[in-house]
């Protein structure tokens, strides 16, 4: 039997090989992604998945139509990450397809796929249900189709579009492929003026597919491409930028470091996917290192660089007979240590507390205490998906103004909850000593974490409650300044809201960025009728105690255990 099975594999074409271990990899990823527990962004996926749309408030549609449609087939994790797991044999194949040298022998096969089995990026990442999968499949489809087109193959300007439109609604980052394929090749395009009008139509074609994410975008003010242009701004550390580097040796194997190098001097390009794949590394590397002056950036947002490192260093190894030694040694000990890694992520035999273990026992301990009442987590979007996922209870991501926004802004759980009692986790640090001895409870969770939280009654929110100002607070301004102005309030509920200043709050908060925001009450006592709006002076005196620095400053009404999100527009300024 065993003779038989060697017998077969040795009779394989170098495309059999391929295909073979790539099935071998799937099916381990298969067993992976069944018997080990959600990360975080995994469970907010599965969020999205449950109300499918054109667009949500980080990310286009893809990775949530490939989670709805694995949870239509299996169930728990595995219906999650399902297609994501079935996308990455199917999109390294295809990969294979566009560097394979003509006459391509077993061996360069093998050579090729412990290459991208060593690449720690590609095993995290064909995985895990994230926007990433959807990402590599349709680059590597755009980089096969982009080959076609350059080799004038009929119609490789529709598909080409077609991928380009379908990279696009999977991942924002997806434009950054097209951009640097054609800076890879404007004097290509300079020598064959003919294809420049093909290649708008292939524009055409792509703007067709995404119209629909662009028109949703359009009825929710292009709240993605405002969050990914500024929303996640963050502040300059050194930091920042010597983490990401270290995450690119990491991430995409340090054993090989030298080996690129070397490669990427002595290896040229000759075609246009050639040009493209040897600009993607240093250009995505060095896109989002500039990005990192201006805040954390995850190591992942360059993961197309993989292809270009994948293909330069199988070029250069194939015709190195030392150097392909050495890529199959180093390649073996990584795959080892992989392998180890997996066992952890399923067994996790030394107790480890992260995000991916002890989620269904911490969550069930959540939900008992809860009792059947929803739980309302304070701006964690993720622990609340989580809850949601391992639980199936009632739950709600408060928006908080110290955090940023998400999906569940566009979801109205809460206003479900009214009348009703709830669980709310709260900061025991915004409560006087007696009383957060009082009220305060600690649930010490599973998974490492503690949730602390108040039992509250008959609960009202109000994070539908519009509040406008006739204020246009300075560019600059100072402390001690006054200012005096009117606030219009308006209440959508179908039951009053009394701001009492104790039970519920009008403030103006001042903050920035991921700073804790500070709270200042202002107005009066006033009762917001249901459905109505009233009109509330006010005036604000700007707090000595307040530090020169930019701030967002914004109004909110809240019932004091509650976090809160803006309920206006907030408006910049900074004191000098």
């Amino acid at each position: 039997m065993l003779k038989r099975l060697v017998d077969k594999y040795n009779s394989l074409s170098a495309d059999g090989v391929v295909g073979v271990w790539l099935a071998v990899w799937w099916l381990a990823n298969l067993f992976t992604a069944g018997c080990s527990e959600l990360a975080n962004d995994e469970a907010y996926y599965h969020i999205f998945a449950q109300n499918l749309a054109w667009g949500y408030y980080d990310h286009p549609p893809m990775t949530a139509l490939l989670v709805w449609l694995g949870e239509s087939l299996f169930a728990g994790e595995l219906g999650v990450r399902f297609f994501f797991v079935l996308l990455q044999p199917l999109y390294l194949y295809i990969f294979w397809r566009v560097i394979s040298p003509k006459g391509a022998t077993r061996s360069d096969a093998e050579l090729f796929v412990m290459i991208c089995s060593a690449m720690l990026v590609l095993q995290l990442y064909g995985l895990i249900a994230v926007p990433d999968g959807p990402l590599l499949f349709f680059t590597a489809l755009f980089l096969l189709t982009f080959k076609h087109f350059t080799e004038s193959k009929r119609w490789a300007w529709l598909t080409m579009g077609l991928s380009l439109g379908l990279l696009a609604l999977s991942k924002y980052h997806g434009a950054l492929v097209l951009l640097f394929a054609l800076a890879a090749n404007v004097g290509w395009f300079m020598r064959n003026p003919r294809k420049i009008g093909e290649l708008m139509l292939s524009g055409g074609v792509a703007l067709a597919v995404i119209v629909p994410h662009l028109w949703w975008q359009h009825q929710h003010d292009w709240v993605s491409f405002m969050y990914h242009l500024s929303g996640r701004n963050g502040y300059f550390a050194i930091s920042n930028i010597t983490d990401f580097l270290v995450n690119m040796l990491v991430v995409f194997s340090p054993f090989y470091l030298p080996l690129w190098v070397q490669a990427y001097r002595k290896h040229a390009a000759l075609t246009p996917v050639e040009r493209a794949l040897k600009l993607y590394p240093p250009a995505f590397i060095i896109f989002f290192t500039i990005s990192s002056f201006r805040g954390y950036v995850q190591p992942q947002w360059a993961i197309v660089a993989v292809f270009g490192l994948v293909w330069i260093l199988f070029m250069y190894a194939r015709q190195h007979t030392r150097t392909r030694r050495y890529v199959m040694r180093a390649g073996w000990w990584t795959v080892g240590l992989i392998v180890i890694t997996r066992l952890v992520l399923v067994f996790n035999p030394i107790g480890i507390n992260f995000e991916v273990f002890r989620n269904k026992k911490a969550y069930q301990q959540m939900a008992e205490i809860a009792y059947g009442r929803p739980v309302i987590f304070d701006g964690k979007y993720a622990i609340a998906a989580k809850y949601a996922f391992y639980t199936g209870k009632e739950t709600f991501s408060q928006p908080n103004v110290s955090h940023r926004t998400s999906q569940w802004q566009y979801r109205d759980d809460d206003s479900g909850f009214v009348g009703r009692d709830v669980i709310i986790e709260v900061d025991p640090a915004r409560y006087s000593e007696q009383e957060a001895k009082q009220r305060v409870k600690c649930a010490e969770l599973a998974n490492g974490r503690e949730v602390y939280y108040v039992e509250l009654s008959d609960f009202h929110p109000t994070r539908l409650v519009e509040i406008e100002s006739n204020l246009v607070v300075p560019e600059e301004v100072k402390r001690g300044e006054r200012f005096d102005f009117v606030l219009t309030i308006n209440n959508p509920y179908s039951y009053d809201i009394e701001i009492d200043g104790e039970q519920y709050l009008l403030q103006m908060t001042w903050g920035w960025r991921k700073q804790q925001y500070r709270f200042y009450p202002i107005g009066h006592s006033v009762k917001i009728p249901a459905e109505g709006t009233v009109n509330v002076d006010c005036s604000f005196v700007v707090p000595d105690e307040l530090p020169s620095q930019p701030y967002k400053v914004g109004f909110v009404v809240h019932h004091r255990d509650m976090y809160t999100w803006f309920n206006g527009e907030p408006q910049q300024t900074e004191i000098k």
